[in-house]
């Protein structure tokens, strides 16, 4: 299977071979959608906490007496129904995490990417070369490339004069290949990925 590969001007300047075993996989919706769950359960903290009626300092008296007031009985001043109350159900810290095994996470990735392909949202790049770190460059080279909405350039090894040129550009952004995960690939709209990288997926999954 081959991918044609552009400059960062948007002209074609050769093709590279890529495994059909990684980039050419059937699209499985529903395991992609459970390892995306999976991937955005686990970002969660879980550290919400909120105080029941019983942890609520104060409320031993009772506020006024029982009958005699023409107000509707009280036992308590942190009853749910008092500002400053205890919560009813409330919430308490908790474990989130799913656990997704890696055979999953890999078919999910290899499905997700494989389909991006078949869209055409998938740009490959010979390299992210940056004459000097200005953000006008990356901008440009997102308009020759023709890309529209969000876009994440998929690079080799980390590269700091990247991230540094893409930070400033509303719905761009830049990952290794070694970190990019299903909910990234399915999150963005187009992937900008150079040879480079393309050799560290397929390495990365086999």
């Amino acid at each position: 299977m081959k991918l044609n590969v552009l400059n960062m001007a948007g002209q074609q300047v050769g093709n590279v071979e890529v495994s059909e075993s990684v980039f050419a996989c059937d699209y499985n919706e529903a395991l992609v959608h459970q390892v995306v769950v999976s991937q955005l359960a686990n970002k969660r903290q879980g550290t919400m906490s909120a105080l029941t009626r019983t942890e609520v300092r104060g409320g031993g008296a009772k506020p006024y007496r029982q009958k005699g007031t023409g107000r509707a009985r009280q036992g308590s001043i942190v009853a749910p129904n008092y500002v400053g109350g205890g919560v009813v159900f409330a919430k308490k810290p908790r474990d989130f995490s799913q656990k997704i095994n890696k055979t999953m996470k890999k078919a999910a990735f290899l499905s997700a990417i494989s389909e991006k392909i078949r869209q055409n949202e998938v740009v490959v790049l010979d390299k992210f070369a940056l004459g000097e770190v200005k953000t006008k460059h990356v901008a440009n080279a997102i308009d020759a490339l023709g890309i529209k909405g969000k876009v994440m350039f998929v690079l080799g090894e980390y590269d700091a004069n990247a991230l540094l040129a893409t930070r400033n550009i509303p719905g761009a952004c830049v990952a290794e290949a070694r970190t990019l995960s299903v909910y990234d690939v399915v999150a963005t709209k187009n992937l900008v990925i150079t040879v480079d990288a393309i050799k560290k997926l397929e390495e990365a999954v086999k």
